[in-house]
């Protein structure tokens, strides 16, 4: 059975901890997230987590239902960063490239956090300010409810598809990220014309290109298309069929 959280007033009532520390939910998010840097996704443990906040691991209890309830707010934090640091302008592909862009590097500076929660519905309100804001951009802007959800659909998820995929280089050992990198100037532009025309053609680009995200690149193309939705011509709606009328007779009345 899973233990009960302590409302918020109840956890402020609480004693400090051993090291004059008094734990609040955002504190114990912020160590989570100083944890995951020094030991990885995988090394968060309650156990951890108290030795860091000098508290008993029980206590995190009182908090958090479970060590899964503890990674959906750091996925909330993570978003609420990118709401933070955003600043609107009205005119919404500047809004929506902005967040986008916003979203994408919160979860680059916390790597080790994004591969933990980039794939996580948290369903708590800093995340839900993030939906509620993109799909009003996009409602405001005119896209009709169908297009503006699917569009938002897309959005968060090329966001947080992207999030999870240069997070895990990053995430990677030094030595790995640079062997990784290097292997285009190493390995594939090296390759013989003969065999790999296309490779060795634009060798020199992908060696340039690659080890850069394609988010931007891909985010464009995203607003490209729905501006192209937004701009197009509407078809005018066909007026509703009338009653049908009889045919006409012939002369003679047959």
């Amino acid at each position: 059975m899973a233990k009960q959280v302590v409302p918020e007033p109840a956890r402020r009532r609480r004693r400090p901890t051993r090291r004059g520390t008094v734990l609040s939910e955002r504190l114990i998010v912020h160590t989570a997230l100083r944890v995951l840097r020094e030991h990885g996704s995988t090394g968060l443990t309650a156990r951890r987590l108290g030795t860091a906040l000098g508290a008993d691991p029980s206590t995190l209890y009182r908090y958090f239902a479970g060590m899964d309830d503890l990674t959906r707010a750091i996925g909330e934090e993570l978003m609420g960063q990118a709401l933070d640091r955003w600043t609107a302008t009205g005119e919404w592909r500047a809004d929506l490239r902005a967040l986008g862009r916003a979203i994408h590097s919160s979860y680059l500076a916390h790597p080790q956090a994004a591969a933990l929660t980039a794939s996580r519905v948290t369903g708590r309100p800093r995340e839900i300010a993030v939906d509620e804001t993109i799909l009003g951009i996009l409602r405001t802007a005119g896209f009709p409810d169908p297009a503006a959800v699917r569009l938002y659909h897309a959005f968060i998820d090329l966001s947080l598809a992207f999030a999870a995929l240069d997070a895990g280089a990053l995430a990677l050992a030094e030595e790995a990220r640079a062997t990784d990198e290097e292997m285009w100037t190493s390995t594939y532009a090296q390759l013989p014309a003969e065999s790999y025309p296309h490779i060795a053609a634009t060798a020199r680009l992908l060696a340039a290109r690659m080890p850069h995200s394609a988010y931007p690149v891909v985010l464009d193309a995203l607003l490209d298309n729905a501006t192209a939705q937004l701009t197009a011509p509407r078809p005018e709606p066909t007026p509703p069929a009338g009653p049908a009328r009889p045919g006409r007779q012939s002369a003679s009345g047959s």
